[in-house]
């Protein structure tokens, strides 16, 4: 069964801060923020924010686009969208986001691979995306996750891609277990800059294989993800 997936339009209001999580066999890593949202009566609320950088693991690491020229047509429905978490959980349609079966990683550039994490915040893609979130924080820009709500408050991760995962991951269609594979619920950041051009972060681990099947599991003789592979599923 699916999990809560959607996106959070909201303002970036505290300092990044890079955060390890202890797995069976690595250390993963989050930049964690303080997220506002405006609710309908004017009032506020805060969410946390819990992005992927990477891992200790040399054998899975994280490969990411950063970009800063981003243009797609997702945009405009971003920027329509209320303050607030946008539920997309059923959905199999942009703005859900898949990076194999639609088109938005269309001309985004090559997947690059991240560093060894070893707790550095100068290591990539920590230090740019420090980067990029504080001028969110500074510019008041509005910025939009993409994941899985938390299951024990309002937070906001699995900001990565949800799919071609296997082991524990595997999706039987059935069980309504953690973080199990899916489709249509891709993770990644927008962040809109004020200009014609927007900023994306977009992610996927090393060990996630694609082409994937309709429960995001991946197909026999699959393979680590590529730009060939962006968007070879659409239509």
């Amino acid at each position: 069964m699916p999990l809560t997936y959607g996106f959070l339009k909201c303002k970036v209001i505290s300092d990044p801060r890079l955060k390890s999580t202890q797995r069976k066999n690595e250390t993963q890593y989050h930049l964690h923020s303080t997220l506002e949202i405006r609710l309908q009566d004017g009032s506020t609320a805060q969410w946390d924010s819990a992005i992927n950088v990477g891992t200790n693991d040399a054998d899975d690491l994280l490969t990411y686009k950063l970009v800063f020229d981003f243009r797609h047509e997702v945009v405009d429905m971003l920027q329509a969208a209320n303050s607030g978490f946008s539920d997309l959980t059923e959905s199999d349609r942009l703005p859900a986001l898949d990076f194999l079966r639609s088109d938005v990683l269309r001309e985004t550039g090559p997947w690059r691979q991240s560093d060894a994490m070893d707790g550095s915040v100068e290591v990539e893609p920590v230090a740019s995306l420090l980067r990029l979130l504080r001028a969110a924080k500074a510019n008041q820009y509005d910025v939009y996750v993409f994941g899985r709500k938390y299951t024990d408050g309002d937070g906001i991760h699995d900001v990565h891609m949800n799919q071609g995962s296997s082991g524990q991951f595997l999706n039987n269609g059935v069980d309504d277990h953690n973080d199990h594979n899916d489709i249509w619920q891709d993770g990644g950041v927008v962040v809109d800059l004020g200009k014609p051009e927007l900023a994306a972060y977009f992610t996927a681990f090393t060990q996630q294989f694609v082409p994937t099947d309709n429960l995001g599991n991946p197909k026999a003789g699959a393979h680590p993800v590529g730009v060939a592979d962006d968007g070879s599923l659409a239509g």
